[in-house]
């Protein structure tokens, strides 16, 4: 999924800055710019993607680091421009409640089923817990912060980051700290005490405004508010931050406590709907069910990509790409997980929002699209910012966005399928979806494009398009017949026929395995779809070759990569790391082959190296353990949700044969 489309002129330029410059940034990354290629462990100021927590209301997202500290809010939903984002420049704002003087905790854990996170500290002098959410509570008026297009629910977004704190022992003296900065950087906050008793401030910048408030007494410093105070054991302290349109906040402990509650409530009263077996695995699966809930915006019912923006997939490199976004092909492999999970709501929520989607002029949907539906996402990239740990540029936008990819024909029809297949209805403003993506899907099967991967280079015959071209038209056919419309059926079958034999005649090795494209015999995880999808019988010996191939040949220490980037004219530098997908895909492949030992070794290997709050970047570096890209990813989850089912059925049948 890593965009690397035609860049804008800006892109291009960030890409080829000058050494000086580049070596200015690192520096202020704290990164040393003549130790040549940089290690992900490297000393840094800035934490390992893997240790943030993630937190969400299902409008927005926030990350938070080991010592209490929100490095990555966009207000009011997940596009939005941030208002702390020192998660890609130590000075582009954050927001700390914590210990005053101690920044390492004993633990962070999110309280069971929820998005809740406690993080418990041991000071000098004593002991605090602190408790974060972005909160979910009954909601009775219209949301006029991020207007809704689907039917607006029981309890929504309340717009506010509640946070409180509780001695649990002895004395400690709390800290607030809020320093937002508008604007993903560009414009400091002007902050205002309001009323007599310090302890409600108001930060304004151009068209936004926000408020802060606490039961300790707040004082301004420059572009910042800070607050001290001293918690006796049972004490406790809060602080909550609003950016709704009343100005709402919580007056007192209990009332943010209450909202902290109901938070916690309403995540394990969702989970208690979700269908997860009693299995060993089941905890990894929650987290994975809640990721990818807290990835999904409620007003849409859109599901993005990733949390953030710009995360790098090579240490200190440019392969750094913005993934607030919806990408067509993540439809099928979101509606299988959430079907799976018995979440057939959010599946048609999900579904409703691609209904609702505008086609390109040829009738075919754009591979991504905005959480509100919006076409047109051009990138730039943010030169004042560092970017995370030197890894520049930042990009905002996404210049793939008008590519032509033609696995997305399939992505589309194969969720449609996977949507009707229950009950056996198919909603009638689906059925031109369908004509209009298999007769595109018809037209274009021929034709070379940029891949999976969105390749830079020349377009390719890439065996993977043309397999979700064969997808596209063998759903195009079952649906037809759901409809009753034999004579359709009967043509696209015969088209999904066709590609089919073209695959099979110039997209196969000599040995027998699935190639990249072909002009090559090189190896691509992405022909592991061939097993996911069902293009192949799992007994049929090309498939079992090409899923042995990739286990053999395109891992390192057992993680798969996407491809060889020095057999692929993919238009960047830099070495990748592992992607997380395309291991949870191996495992697929496994489990379809009838590997089920050697699926459920990969398996437990994956998710032993998920962060330790149960999440997952994109990429996972070998050499050093750490996490890489965008985080948390929904994608990474969505495959572990599936491979987990194909095992866990697996183990299931056995258990009654």
């Amino acid at each position: 999924m890593t965009t690397v489309a035609d860049r804008s002129s800006a892109t291009t330029k960030a890409a080829t800055r000058s050494k000086p410059k580049r070596d200015l940034k690192l520096k202020r990354a704290g990164v040393d710019a003549e130790a040549g290629p940089q290690s992900a462990a490297a000393p840094s100021p800035f934490p390992p993607i893997e240790d943030y927590a993630f937190l969400s209301n299902c409008h927005t997202g926030a990350l938070v680091a080991p010592d209490g500290s929100v490095d990555w809010l966009c207000v009011p939903r997940f596009d939005s421009p941030s208002i702390f984002g020192s998660l890609l420049d130590r000075g582009a704002g954050n927001f700390r409640f914590g210990p005053y003087g101690i920044h390492h905790p004993v633990a962070r854990q999110y309280e069971p089923g929820s998005h809740v996170l406690t993080t418990t500290w041991r000071t000098p002098t004593g002991w605090l817990q602190v408790r974060d959410a972005l909160t979910i509570y009954p909601r009775h008026e219209e949301d006029r912060s991020t207007p809704h297009t689907r039917p607006p629910v029981d309890e929504d977004a309340d717009h506010l980051l509640v946070r409180t704190a509780v001695c649990i022992g002895g004395r400690v003296e709390v800290e607030l700290v809020c320093e937002p900065v508008l604007d993903y950087g560009r414009e400091p906050a002007s902050w205002q005490l309001l009323g007599e008793d310090l302890k409600i401030a108001q930060a304004s910048g151009p068209d936004f405004q926000m408020r802060l408030a606490s039961d300790m007494k707040l004082g301004v410093e420059g572009d910042r508010v800070r607050g001290r105070h001293v918690l006796g054991e049972g004490e406790g302290a809060f602080c909550v931050l609003s950016w709704r349109e009343d100005g709402y906040t919580p007056p007192d402990l209990t009332e943010a406590t209450a909202r902290l509650d109901a938070t916690g409530h309403f995540w394990r009263q969702w989970l208690a709907n979700a269908r997860i077996p009693d299995h060993r695995w089941r905890e990894m699966l929650q987290r994975s069910a809640l990721t990818v809930k807290g990835l999904t915006y409620m007003p849409t019912g859109a599901t993005v990509a990733a949390l953030t923006t710009s995360l790098p997939e090579t240490p200190g490199g440019e392969r750094n790409w913005d993934y607030r976004y919806t990408w067509i092909r993540d439809t099928t492999f979101t509606l299988q997980a959430l079907h799976w999970l018995n979440m057939d709501w959010e599946a048609d929520e999900f579904m409703q929002f691609v209904a609702d989607l505008e086609p390109a002029e040829d009738g075919s949907l754009q591979i991504m699209y905005g959480i509100d539906g919006r076409r047109d996402l051009p990138e730039s990239t943010l030169d004042h910012l560092t970017g995370y740990a030197g890894a520049a540029p930042v990009r905002v936008g996404n210049g793939a966005y008008d590519q032509k990819q033609n696995d997305v024909y399939g992505a589309v029809l194969d969720s449609i399928l996977m949507h009707t297949r229950r009950s056996q209805r198919l909603p009638r403003r689906l059925w031109p979806i369908v004509q209009s993506q298999a007769e595109c899907a018809s037209r274009i099967w021929r034709n070379p494009d940029q891949g999976i991967w969105e390749a830079r280079g020349e377009p390719k015959h890439y065996v993977s398009s043309k397999l979700m071209c064969w997808v596209a038209l063998d759903r195009a056919s079952q649906l037809a017949e759901v409809r009753g419309d034999p004579k359709l059926a009967a043509q696209w079958h015969d088209t999904a026929e066709e590609i089919r034999e073209d695959i099979l005649a110039h997209g196969v090795t000599a040995n027998g395995v699935l190639r990249q494209h072909y002009d090559t015999d090189s190896l691509d995880a992405s022909t592991l779809l061939a097993a996911m999808f069902g293009f192949l019988p799992p007994t049929d010996e090309r498939l079992r070759a090409t899923v042995e191939a990739i286990a053999d040949d395109l891992t390192e220490a057992g993680f798969v990569l996407r491809y060889r980037t020095d057999e692929t004219d993919d238009g960047m530098s830099g070495k990748e790391g592992t992607f997380l997908i395309c291991s949870f895909w191996l495992v697929s492949g496994l489990a379809v082959i009838g590997d089920i030992q050697h699926a459920r070794d990969l398996m437990e290997k994956l998710l032993r190296v998920a962060s330790p709050l149960g999440l997952y970047a994109e990429e996972f570096d070998t050499e050093t353990g750490r996490h890489l890209g965008n985080f948390p990813q929904a994608f990474s989850h969505l495959a572990l949700i599936e491979a987990a089912g194909r095992i866990i059925l697996d183990e299931m049948v056995r258990e009654i044969s």
